[in-house]
């Protein structure tokens, strides 16, 4: 819910933000890949915290080391942070950042079938389609 809660927030502060007269945030695309960013990080650094070890566990059982890909979509999960932030390459960043939450969206469902203390499925789908319909409309 954490994840949800700061991309909503963060694209309010933003838009509010650029209303006030920061250029750089007058639209509703800028304002849409620094709320990105801000899910992006959160969810990101969860990979290194206490939260590792859920996450590693979350992963499915026939994937080989649980724990590397963990590190790997972490460090992915950060770059797309940081690639929404560069106008260079915020386009790439949020479709490369959707098709990441494909897979990770298939691990959450295999944890919620193993019984594992996930969000409930119903809710998760909805809560992954606004995630990916904001990373598509981020990238366009």
């Amino acid at each position: 819910m954490a994840p949800l809660i700061a991309l909503l927030s963060g694209f309010g502060v933003l838009r509010l933000i650029g209303f006030a007269g920061i250029s750089a945030l007058d639209g509703w695309q800028p304002a849409l890949r620094g709320a990105l960013a801000l899910m992006f990080l959160l969810t990101g650094v969860a990979h290194f915290t206490k939260r590792r070890q859920g996450l590693i566990e979350q992963v499915p059982p026939s994937l080989p080391r649980p724990d590397l890909l963990v590190t790997v979509t972490g460090v992915l999960e950060l770059a797309g942070a940081v690639g929404l932030l560069l106008p260079p390459t915020a386009s790439l960043a949020a479709w490369c950042l959707a098709a990441l939450m494909l897979p990770m969206f298939t691990a959450n469902v295999s944890a919620a079938r193993r019984g594992l203390p996930v969000t409930p499925l119903l809710p998760r789908t909805a809560i992954e389609i606004v995630f990916l319909a904001a990373a598509v409309a981020a990238a366009l």
